[in-house]
């Protein structure tokens, strides 16, 4: 029996070992090139004066507003500069060129939303859409939002709402007028109450204010909706220095959990209310809906929030609404 040698069979092994060699080559000048690229590109300067683990806080908690300081470092630093925030780097822009540049040529770049902890713990773990991290689940929940609450159509349908709160509102004050014949001493209120009437009756389909007048819930209700904007456009420790956070030195996660809890408390009441008025058998969806009612509508034609629990995404939604 005769035996034939491939010839190529000699060669296989320093071959494979060119190639290996050759990939090798390839890849460091390819890394090499992208190095020096990123090199060549100018960084934003840092500001000096950093400490250990805060970074620049001390800088921003002083005696000055803070826009001030930055304002004094966008002097001395130029129109975009660098800030570490404790743990975090921060970027700081100042020429409307550069902040057009960041929001329309980068702006997908700068979509995303920072983790903090009051998103986390006030907007239903990052459910609400100015909470929600870049995605399909925020762009769906800003179409929703659009459509069935921001729409020329839906502000149309709902106008009956608005004109019927502003003629409640004149003939209250009229009242008040008669009663205490010395001008209006509770305007901010006044106004606030047509505002918050509006907004309740498109959402969740109430009055905040009832004919009664205020009792103890709609007071509760307001003073939850106060801390709500107030702890959410606070300082908080743990947000700059997240390995704190167990701590809670400022108390600041302890007050959103009970105030996430208050507000929770009235939206799942509202929700289960819904629910239980809704006509299930009914498959037409009317006009005259509140937006709680259109998203369960949304829900019983098989509308999913992306692998999103569909109660959680309604009352986020609808929170966030009531917050315009």
């Amino acid at each position: 029996m005769l035996y034939h040698e491939n010839p190529l069979s000699n060669y296989t092994v320093p071959l494979t070992i060119c190639l290996l060699l050759f990939l090798f080559i390839l890849s460091s000048i390819s890394r090499k090139l992208k190095n020096h690229s990123a090199a060549t590109r100018k960084a934003p300067p840092e500001a000096s004066g950093a400490w250990p683990l805060i970074g620049h806080l001390h800088l921003l908690g002083g005696s000055e507003p803070p826009h001030v300081t930055l304002g004094h470092m966008a002097d001395k630093y130029g129109p975009i500069f660098s800030l570490r925030l404790g743990a975090h780097k921060t970027l700081v822009v100042s020429h409307w060129e550069m902040a057009k540049e960041c929001f329309t040529v980068n702006d997908r770049t700068f979509a995303n939303r920072p983790k903090a902890m009051t998103f986390e713990v006030l907007g239903y773990n990052s459910s609400m859409i100015g909470f929600i991290p870049y995605g399909s689940y925020w762009r769906q929940m800003r179409k929703i939002a659009t459509l069935e609450l921001l729409s020329s159509r839906r502000i149309d349908t709902l106008k009956h709402v608005m004109e019927a709160e502003v003629k409640a509102a004149m003939r209250e004050s009229y009242n008040l007028w008669l009663k205490k014949k010395n001008g209006f001493s509770e305007m901010n209120r006044w106004f606030g109450n047509i505002a918050l009437n509006i907004m309740f009756r498109t959402v969740v389909g109430k009055r905040f204010v009832s004919d009664g007048g205020v009792n103890e819930e709609n007071e509760r209700l307001r003073k939850a909706i106060r801390d709500l904007f107030d702890l959410g456009g606070s300082f908080a420790i743990s947000d700059c220095m997240p390995y704190l956070r167990w701590l809670d030195l400022d108390g600041k996660e302890k007050k959103m959990k009970r105030t996430a809890k208050e507000i929770d408390g009235f939206v799942q009441i509202w929700l289960e209310e819904h629910k239980r008025n809704r006509d299930c058998g009914s498959g037409e969806r009317k006009q005259s809906q509140d937006l709680m009612d259109v998203l369960l509508g949304l829900v019983e034609e098989g509308e999913e929030f992306d692998g999103h629990d569909s109660d959680t995404s309604i009352k986020a939604l609808c929170m966030v609404s009531l917050n315009f």
